[in-house]
């Protein structure tokens, strides 16, 4: 296992999903939880967005809030399209490791 897959495994071990919330058929699924001390919504698509913007990568997630837990700071806003990248190296890693994997954990698909 090199590097990028054991920090990969970590960060799973410490994901917490605390709340999925269905909406209307085809509307998404508000996903809330919790990992590596941050707090973190997600509207995730069993779809891709028609828009390719509208999508983090192609993570099937239009929006993604993350805030940093010790001093609640929002440390990465998606709103289909970025209003605050994230502001440093951690936030960074727990975005791509959301965007890489979030709709197939919540959704399945």
């Amino acid at each position: 296992m090199n590097e990028i897959q054991k920090k990969a495994c970590e960060m799973m071990d410490d994901l917490r999903i605390t709340r999925i919330a269905s909406q209307a058929a085809g509307a998404g699924t508000w996903v809330s939880g919790t990992l590596e001390g941050h707090r973190f919504d997600a509207l995730v698509f069993p779809a891709h967005a028609e828009c390719s913007e509208y999508e983090l990568g192609t993570s099937r997630i239009a929006k993604l809030w993350l805030q940093r837990l010790a001093d609640r700071t929002t440390v990465v806003n998606f709103d289909r399209g970025w209003d605050l990248r994230p502001t440093d190296e951690l936030a960074g890693r727990i975005a791509e490791f959301l965007e890489a994997g979030l709709a197939e954990h919540v959704l399945g698909v």
